[in-house]
């Protein structure tokens, strides 16, 4: 059964703003040749949508369809023919989405037409985003896209399925087929209550599972809680005994003791550490004295040292200084003499400029005189050869068209066929001799032959001869006048006085026509482009030059101008300027590295200037100190109470270490904690004894020991109803992928029909060839001269070939089971040879013999011979 689409219109929908419509297309082969970036994937990606995509969804795929940037609702009408009965779809997408599905049985509306549409064509619900083929059935195989056909793909499903049916009697087997299917719906159905479609435990197993959880973990519970009240026993002996030791502890008085033997030792160890803090401030006074004392003398000294070296490194500058200044003077002098040599080349240079462009102007002006000149006589030249063209014009013009001359040539046959004629059946009188007297029809008779027509009377003097020719001659002539008049009209018509004139005359118009191309080209070539003068070839411009020239003034003689010699001394002079530049450069970069060389060496003595004078600023400021003055004896003093400080200090450190207060403070504070965490732990224990005896009289009449019973006894069953249902679970699962196993081998058996179905296309295009098709159906392999070769491994040209030709075979076999097919290719047989390319155009052609192809193709060379309908997107 076959699909065929009669008439495609789409508005709003991605690059087709505005309405568009094809209304021509045919039940047999549709060539659609346009080129890239027309619409040619977005009119297929449309039919899809119209046919399998939900008008009222809302997904991914749905919005693309809007152009980008509108916000409007992409529509879609298709009228098209299922096994010769006429169906109408128009569906609205996005804004007010609706669809309208009419054909015979009548009209649907909303998801009536949709589950139509699917019924229709095969198809089931798309619930995917982004659009999945395998739910459009066998339009969804046949249906290519561009590049999909690159891939060689197994069908889906829906179309498996279809297939499987239509093979059952051949292959001896149910699996698959309608008895398989209505077996596998009792197993899945049971297989839905234990397990999710991903093999993941659900329904039954899973309340199983729940309810032995809940039995574990009550009987968990009533096991804790006997456990706990049995521990609350134990607990409250260890309280007890914990608390008696601890009474025990805290009635003896050995710490009390120790601790009033710390507070009496408490007050030496604060006087010695009173001391310590004294003879430690009277050393540091005694060191800080020294120190600074010492810092003085060493800061003086070191101060002399540096002035020592600061005048040298001064008397070093200076002397290096003095050498650098002098290459700066040179080289500012080597500098003013290039400048000076620069400027007179400079000079020299301009005079000559001026010279060559003066010589240049005036060469420019006589070349402009001559091309003048040249182009007034090419002007001359083109009057006399237009003139001449004219004349052949009118020559060409007289040309007698080759029917008009056909006509004369016909007519002048009939003018003699009818001479012939009128001799052959008239009288001939022969006059010879002395003529006088001898009258005919009452007029002079020359001498000579006559043919007579009609009754004639001669006369011989006295005597009269009447000559009567046959009837015949009458007509004969009469045919005679009434062509030689059509003749004589047709050559008045055209002008001309005979036939021969006429062949003249067209004669001379077709040599006419060599002329004028003769003279065309003669005054093309009198006519050449000028750029000297701006002058644009052909015949039109220079008239304009002429006309809008003045007259040409008297010729201005300049002299030979020697334009090579005048560049010559230009570019002497140039060179010269160049050098003269490039001294100019090296003494000025030779000044540079004399200031660069100097410039340091002025910082250097600047520095060591600045060095020399610190210093000696920083010696005056020591000296000028109030300490400086007898400072040798005030260091002397100043060392020996630094040591008496010292000694002093380390017999106080010896008595406070003997008296430590912090030590002291630190043993107290332990023995406080202690008791404080004796009284903190009496109150804990006491607590605790108290819940534990709370607990043990609440909880010891709650009978925890019967309710840790029935919970074990509840575990026990929901354990053993687990091992059921999973065991049922297990069961289903096994029978199921039993089936699935038993359905896979008998697919292999499948394969053997569809090869042989497919070789038949697949054989023109590869002799000799056998193919391997997958359990899914999918072409895996093809084995040539014993060699097999993986289908991904061929090339890409012939996966695509292969691909489509697969689909063909699928196509014919949906057809023999009633399914609605027609074929689609978008941008086909993109990487075919040519060889292989006709042997593909062929196949399609006799497929399209047998249902509806639509080829959509930017490849105008590659099926441009192809005979079929050819359809344009464009105006």
């Amino acid at each position: 059964m076959s699909l065929v689409i009669r008439r495609i219109a789409i508005e709003n929908f991605r690059k087709f703003r505005d309405p568009f419509t094809i209304d021509n297309l045919t039940d047999g082969l549709n060539i659609i040749i346009e080129p890239n970036e027309t619409g040619k994937s977005t009119l297929m990606e449309a039919l899809r949508a119209a046919f399998f995509v939900r008008h009222n969804t809302q997904n991914q795929l749905a919005k693309s369809y809007a152009p980008r940037g509108d916000s409007v609702a992409p529509k879609v009408e298709i009228d098209f023919a299922i096994d010769g009965a006429e169906w109408s779809l128009r569906k609205r997408f996005l804004k007010s989405a609706s669809i309208d599905v009419e054909g015979p049985q009548g009209r649907a509306q909303g998801d009536e037409a949709e589950a139509l549409l699917n019924t229709l064509l095969g198809s089931v619900r798309d619930t995917s985003r982004a659009g999945d083929v395998s739910t459009y059935g066998a339009l969804g195989l046949l249906w290519v896209a561009q590049m999909d056909a690159l891939e060689i793909r197994a069908p889906g499903a829906i179309v498996r399925d279809t297939i499987t049916a239509s093979l059952e009697a051949e292959v001896g087997s149910i699996m698959g087929g309608e008895a398989y299917r209505k077996v596998r719906e009792r197993v899945d159905a049971q297989y839905e209550l234990y397990w999710t479609p991903t093999g993941v435990k659900k329904g039954r197993q899973v309340e199983a599972l729940r309810r032995f959880e809940v039995a574990v973990t009550a009987s968990a519970e009533a096991d804790d809680k006997v456990a706990q009240l049995e521990r609350s026993f134990g607990e409250l002996d260890v309280c007890r005994q914990r608390l008696s030791v601890l009474l025990r502890e805290m009635a003896d008085q050995t710490d009390s003791q120790i601790r009033a033997d710390l507070v009496s030792s408490l007050e030496v160890a604060r006087m010695a550490a009173q001391l310590l803090a004294t003879r430690q401030a009277e050393n540091e006074v005694a060191a800080g004295r020294l120190a600074k004392l010492e810092d003085i003398q060493g800061r003086h000294d070191a101060a002399v040292v540096t002035r020592e070296k600061a005048a040298k490194a001064l008397q070093d500058a200076r002397t290096l200084r003095a050498t650098s200044r002098e290459r700066v003077t040179a080289g500012q002098s080597k500098v003013a003499e290039a400048r000076l040599a620069v400027i007179e080349a400079q000079a020299a240079n301009q005079r000559s400029a001026d010279a060559y462009w003066k010589g240049s102007e005036n060469h420019k002006e006589q070349q402009l005189q001559d091309a003048a000149a040249a182009a007034r006589q090419r002007y001359g030249e083109l009057i006399g050869l237009e003139a001449e063209l004219e004349a052949m014009k009118r020559v060409e013009l007289g040309a007698i068209p080759s029917d008009k001359l056909a006509t004369l040539e016909v007519n002048e046959r009939a003018v003699v066929e009818a001479r012939a004629r009128l001799d052959a059946g008239a009288a001939h009188v022969t006059l010879s001799g002395n003529a006088e007297g001898v009258m005919i029809d009452g007029e002079h008779m020359a001498p000579g032959t006559r043919a007579l027509t009609r009754t004639t009377q001669i006369r011989l003097g006295d005597a009269e001869l009447v000559i009567t020719p046959p009837a015949s001659a009458a007509s004969a002539e009469k045919l005679l006048a009434e062509a030689v008049s059509k003749q004589n009209d047709a050559l008045s018509a055209l002008g001309v006085t005979d036939l021969a004139a006429a062949r003249e005359r067209t004669i001379a118009a077709r040599e006419a026509s060599a002329d004028i191309r003769t003279l065309m080209a003669r005054i093309a070539a009198a006519s050449p482009a000028d750029d000297r003068i701006g002058l644009a070839a052909g015949a039109d411009a220079l008239k304009l030059f002429v006309s809008l020239q003045k007259e040409p003034a008297a010729r201005v003689d300049h002299g030979a101008v020697d334009l090579a010699k005048l560049k010559q001394q230009l570019e002497v002079d140039a060179t010269a300027l160049a050098r003269a530049e490039g001294v100019v450069q090296s003494a000025i970069e030779d000044l540079r590295k004399c200031e660069a060389e100097e410039a340091p060496r002025a910082t250097a003595e600047a520095l060591a200037q600045n060095d020399l004078t610190a210093v000696q600023n920083a010696i005056a400021n020591i000296q000028a100190h109030p300490d400086w003055v007898g400072l040798a004896d005030a260091l002397s003093s100043a060392r020996q109470r630094s040591a008496e400080a010292a000694i002093q200090l380390d017999a106080a450190m010896r008595n406070a270490t003997a008296h430590d207060v912090a030590d002291i403070n630190r043993k107290i504070a332990t023995i406080d904690a202690r008791a404080r965490a004796a009284a903190d732990q009496k109150t804990d224990l006491e607590k605790d004894i108290a819940r534990l005896e709370a607990t043990i009289d609440s909880e010891g009449g709650r009978g925890l020991a019967e309710q840790a019973a029935a919970a074990r006894d509840e575990l026990d069953a929901s354990r053993a109803a687990l091992q059921r249902v999973t065991d049922d679970a297990n069961i289903i699962m096994l029978l199921r992928n039993t089936l699935e196993e038993a359905r896979n081998e008998t697919s292999a058996r499948f394969a053997g029909p569809v090869a042989r179905r497919a070789k038949g296309y697949i054989e023109r295009l590869l002799p000799g060839c056998e193919l391997a098709f997958s359990d899914s159906m999918a072409l895996e392999s093809i084995i040539r001269a014993g060699t097999e070769e993986q289908s991904d491994s061929l090339s890409r040209g012939t996966q695509e070939q292969l691909a489509i030709l697969t689909r063909i075979a699928f196509a014919d076999m949906l057809r023999d089971q009633g399914k609605p097919i027609s074929l689609i290719l978008d941008d086909p047989l993109v990487y075919s040879d040519d060889a292989r390319l006709d042997t593909m155009i062929d196949i399609l052609r006799e497929a399209a013999s047998q249902m509806q192809v639509i080829l959509l193709t930017c490849r105008d060379r590659a099926f441009r011979h192809v005979a079929g309908n050819r359809v344009r997107l464009g105006s």
